[in-house]
């Protein structure tokens, strides 16, 4: 069975990157008239350059909820170093593979005498760490009125309750992994069984201080400034009323979640922009969300780009 899911696998991530490939294609053509019509106003490169400063930031805030990670595993970093760490090994994301950037980090932080042991565990908990602010935000998001109606479907309170199970249930289950409790005797029983190390020397090498509540909120807050930029990025293109906000940041974290935990695309190029498509096409024209996803994507991009290279120009 491993080795048959191994061999199905590529075919897997193929097919889905080809099927969101043709969705995105197909609705581009159907709808090529409108963007080309769009022209945006002068005043719209000042809110994406509000857009782009503010996903700077985002970035800047994940990369000092992984100091508080690592920290949390009793690794005294500083929050400046692990910034810059992050924004350089951050862009790695794009190569194939999609693990080169975990690779970087654990790289940086060893170097720094952060221990090989805790520099991995540091890379597993983030993504879990941002899943979980994900589903958090998700959940409440279905809260708001506008997020009753999803795509061209309108769904009433009992669908709603039916579409949170799942999301409360993930929710529940990544928070309580989290907890020391649960945590530290598994990561104690593993060391142990791989033999690295004796029960005392397993508790001063790897174990979690406190709940990561700290770095759970520096990703709340990363989504939160990710889903801001966005909002911005629409408004450069197009006028957005303050009651569309909550609908447009709740329906960019639940595009940014799939695009997140699908495997094998980097960055979630393709997923994201499908998914923000599909929940937000009741809301708001057809033109205006394929250019709104293009442009941010690119947005986001050049802010990683921007924030290597400022990581690495203070090294010098």
């Amino acid at each position: 069975m491993p080795s048959t899911w191994k061999d199905l696998k590529p075919f897997l991530r193929w097919f889905i990157l080809s099927a969101v490939l043709f969705f995105l294609a197909k609705t581009l053509r159907d709808h090529w008239q409108e963007v080309s019509a769009i022209q945006m106003q002068p005043a719209g490169y000042g809110w994406l350059a509000i857009a782009l400063l503010i996903t700077l930031l985002a970035h800047l805030c994940t990369g000092w909820a992984w100091s508080w990670i690592l920290q949390s595993l009793d690794q005294p970093v500083r929050g400046a170093w692990a910034v810059r760490a992050y924004l350089k090994t951050n862009i790695a994301k794009y190569l194939p593979g999609n693990v080169w950037h975990f690779y970087g980090r654990i790289s940086a932080a060893t170097k720094i005498g952060v221990s090989p042991e805790a520099a991995l565990l540091s890379v597993v908990l983030e993504p879990l760490l941002m899943v979980a602010a994900a589903l958090l935000i998700a959940l409440l998001s279905l809260q708001q009125p506008g997020m009753t109606q999803i795509g061209t479907t309108q769904i009433g309170a009992a669908q709603i309750g039916a579409i949170q199970v799942l999301p409360t249930i993930l929710l529940v289950a990544v928070l309580v992994s989290l907890h020391p409790r649960f945590l530290n005797p598994i990561l104690a029983r593993s060391l142990k069984l791989k033999g690295s190390a004796t029960k005392s020397q397993t508790e001063q090498i790897l174990r979690l201080k406190h709940y990561p509540w700290r770095s759970l909120l520096g990703e709340v807050g990363f989504l939160l400034l990710r889903s801001l930029g966005f909002c911005l990025t629409f408004r450069a293109i197009a006028p957005v009323g303050f009651e569309q906000i909550p609908l447009m940041a709740g329906s960019f974290v639940v595009a940014w979640l799939l695009g997140f935990v699908t495997p094998g695309l980097p960055g979630g190029v393709g997923v994201f922009e499908a998914v923000a498509i599909a929940l937000l096409s009741r809301g708001f024209p057809a033109a205006d969300l394929l250019s709104g996803v293009a442009i941010y994507r690119l947005l986001n991009t050049l802010a990683e780009g921007l924030g290597a290279g400022l990581a690495q120009g203070s090294d010098r």
